[in-house]
């Protein structure tokens, strides 16, 4: 499996979590998309570093070759999966807390 393949299958993983399992929806957030910038931003900063220092090296067939300051295209959409993912648990766990509460 390449490295692009996996970051695709941890976006979709991520969206049906958000969208459908869990159903918080933080993908549809306006506050999700005025904040992930910021996010964007240190992850171009500490992916840009790693990379282009050549701390972390991907095979040339593993990925698509796209680079963004230094960094794989399929480093961008991986973290934000994570981002994605985290977030909507975070907000899940809030919910069923808030709701528990006598």
């Amino acid at each position: 499996m390449t490295y692009t393949v996996a970051a695709v299958l941890g976006l979709a993983g991520a969206v049906a979590v958000d969208l459908l399992v869990l159903r918080t929806r933080v993908l549809l957030s306006l506050v999700f998309w005025a904040t992930y910038p910021i996010v964007l931003l240190f992850q171009l900063l500490s992916n840009g570093v790693l990379t282009g220092r050549g701390v972390v090296r991907y095979a040339p067939e593993a990925i698509t070759g796209v680079r963004i300051a230094y960094a794989p295209v399929e480093d961008l959409v991986f973290g934000f999966a994570l981002v994605l993912f985290t977030l909507s648990l975070w907000v899940w766990t809030g919910r069923r807390r808030r709701s528990a509460r006598p």
